[in-house]
């Protein structure tokens, strides 16, 4: 007599989480914001995991460590389980400069769609130079470039220029979005 085949459960289909990277003053937050009213998804900035420490810190023109981001990814992780677990689809403003932190991310339950706010030195020392109200000094942006691991051969990375209007910038990266999330 033949065993019944066995029943398999459906395949949940993950929640999508689309990270907008780059060095500081490249964009980030503005987009990402962007990105989650376009698409009805809930915004997270990383900038609020850091410590008051670590922000300190970086408002004195010390770079962090990679030993002291270590606890604020966990945090941002931490998170995005919980949310992925609520299934709640959302946008995430994090520098990702280093890949271990983008595969970190990675492992946090989401359907992950990276964006990388791609821009040069000069371009965005100018809009560092023109916002307020922000902890990180433009002198810390050499420390960014230089920690930034490029996304190199990650699949799931789009990267975007930035040098041209945040609207352009806003509708190339939701049609790479859409293109994606068709093929997954």
């Amino acid at each position: 007599m033949l065993s019944p085949e066995p029943k398999l459960k459906p395949e949940v289909k993950r929640p999508n989480l689309v990270v907008v990277m780059g060095v500081s003053g490249c964009g980030k937050s503005t987009i990402a914001q962007k990105i989650a009213d376009t698409l009805s998804y809930r915004y997270l900035e990383a900038d609020d995991y850091h410590s008051e420490e670590a922000k300190s810190r970086m408002a004195s023109g010390i770079p962090l460590t990679n030993e002291m981001r270590k606890p604020w990814v966990r945090s941002i992780c931490g998170h995005l389980r919980q949310l992925a677990r609520l299934h709640i689809d959302c946008t995430l403003a994090f520098s990702g400069l280093r890949k271990e932190h983008r595969d970190q991310i990675r492992e946090a339950g989401y359907n992950t769609i990276f964006v990388f706010l791609n821009g040069d030195k000069n371009t965005i020392k100018r809009r560092m130079d023109t916002r307020a109200n922000h902890f990180m000094p433009t002198k810390l942006l050499d420390s960014q470039f230089d920690t930034l691991e490029r996304p190199v051969n990650e699949d799931d990375v789009i990267a975007v220029p930035i040098d041209v209007p945040v609207g352009d910038v806003v509708t190339s990266s939701l049609k790479s979005i859409s293109k994606k999330l068709l093929t997954t």
